[in-house]
């Protein structure tokens, strides 16, 4: 239980190992960072759940992928301006004691996201 995710780099057929990812805590227009991370060479948070299920609240949450530096990273040559820079999830998390997933499929040109388990 808890809430995780995993991106997936759709161009290269394999997880995106190095993108940043940005976890906060939303309330209206207000966003609080909780954690900032690299992905392992899995496409996952390194340090394994971003919240366990006793720290996981009710409430909202948003989930910020640095697509662009990832690709560039990678040596894909992106378009001035790029078509996708970062990507930025908000979710709810209406019953904390249910596992939340979140995982992110991504190229430069597209993206996709459901709730996982």
């Amino acid at each position: 239980m808890g809430l995780s995710t995993h991106v997936l780099d759709t161009m290269h057929g394999t997880p995106a190992a190095g993108m940043g990812v940005a976890l906060y805590t939303t309330n209206g227009g207000e966003a609080t960072l909780v954690k900032s991370f690299q992905l392992n060479s899995d496409g996952r948070n390194p340090d394994g759940l971003l919240y366990d299920s006793s720290s996981l609240k009710r409430g909202t949450y948003r989930l910020v992928f640095d697509v662009a530096a990832y690709f560039r990273a990678r040596g894909v040559t992106l378009p001035e301006p790029n078509f996708l820079n970062q990507v930025s999830l908000d979710f709810g998390v209406a019953d904390p004691t249910q596992h939340y997933h979140v995982p992110l499929l991504v190229s430069p040109w597209s993206y996709s996201t459901y709730r996982g388990s």
